[in-house]
């Protein structure tokens, strides 16, 4: 069994939320009740290190900040494209799951780690 392939958000989104907790330290050394104000960047931080798209032999895993879903290939049904370019997997089951960091333009990686099990798109005719 060959290894997960994760795709996560780039790491690089993580510099706009130091800059956010540079800016919020000031505003949290003002007053105690202040420092809930430092949470935001936490959270943000944790939220871009943890969110993604696992793809294995079996499955696919969809993580987010709170848990994660796992979809078996044998319950995907297909992958539905929102009009803002948003990935969806619909299951077998008639219920829709967010590829939460990916998009349209990633859909040729996705079907390239599927194994073949997700068709890779070609051009508009």
């Amino acid at each position: 069994m060959a290894a997960p392939v994760r795709m996560r958000m780039s790491r690089t989104a993580l510099l706009p939320v130091a800059l956010l907790l540079l800016c919020a330290i000031p505003l949290a050394s003002a007053a105690t009740w202040a420092l809930v104000v430092l949470l935001v960047p936490v959270l943000v931080a944790a939220w871009v290190l943890t969110v993604g798209v696992d793809v294995d032999d079996d499955a696919i895993t969809v993580r987010s900040l709170i848990g994660r879903r796992r979809v078996p290939w044998s319950h995907l049904a297909g992958i539905r494209v929102a009009p803002r370019g948003d990935l969806w997997l619909v299951t077998t089951e008639a219920t829709e799951v967010r590829l939460p960091v990916l998009r349209v333009r990633d859909l040729p990686r996705l079907a390239a780690v599927s194994g073949g099990r997700i068709p890779s798109p070609g051009p508009a005719d």
